[in-house]
């Protein structure tokens, strides 16, 4: 008995979804998933010096080197 409930439980939870059928509310063209596309492209380009100036700034720390501040003259 147990195993049939557990069949029917499993049954029942395996039903499809009943979504809604994209190519009927999708509209946009071409040119906005290109446009997306250019973004999302500036956006991990821009990603991946900000990851490696935090890998250096981390190895730095964790090295232990000390850097001095180097004094700035201001000309009047």
């Amino acid at each position: 008995m147990k195993a049939f409930v557990a069949t029917l439980c499993l049954s029942l939870a395996a039903v499809p979804a009943f979504a809604v059928d994209t190519t009927k509310t999708y509209t946009s063209g071409l040119l906005v998933l290109l446009f997306v596309g250019f973004c999302a492209l500036i956006i991990v380009a821009q990603l991946i010096p900000a990851l490696l100036a935090l890998f250096g700034m981390t190895k730095a720390v964790s090295q232990g080197r000390n850097y001095k501040a180097v004094p700035v003259s201001s000309r009047k």
